[in-house]
């Protein structure tokens, strides 16, 4: 009879995944608070284990874009845009994100590429028309 003693016992990657995974639930709970300060924190710690995830470097460009600084908030949805380039939501808050700071031209530009994506997207549509008048 063979025993298989440790064959399953947790490796430190395993344990790394987990708690990983535990910070990221915990950082999007913070968002669903409103607990920007702390979210952003945390966001940042995360970021730095699971440098590309899409979703918090989305979020964390939503949160520096609340807080009025865009030029960080595009900063990190570019880096959301290499993951995955072509999310409407990131490309359409890069698009309001650039017209806050005055920058019709690329804000158009992400126009374009949602509505590649996405013609008949409302909220694209509007921001276009209104970039355009």
């Amino acid at each position: 009879m063979i025993i298989l003693v440790g064959l399953f016992s947790k490796t430190p990657e395993d344990i790394a995944f987990k708690d990983n995974i535990d910070q990221f639930k915990k950082f999007k709970k913070l968002v669903k608070k409103k607990k920007y300060p702390e979210a952003l924190k945390l966001g940042l710690d995360y970021l730095e284990k699971v440098p590309y995830n899409h979703d918090a470097l989305f979020t964390i460009g939503g949160i520096y874009y609340l807080k009025n600084k865009y030029r960080t908030a595009i900063s990190y949805f570019d880096r959301a845009l290499e993951t995955g380039d072509t999310d409407v939501e990131v490309l359409l808050l890069k698009a309001y994100t650039h017209q806050k700071l005055q920058e019709t031209e690329i804000s158009i530009d992400c126009c374009k590429k949602i509505q590649s994506i996405d013609p008949k997207n409302k909220s694209m549509i509007n921001l276009l028309s209104e970039l355009k008048s």
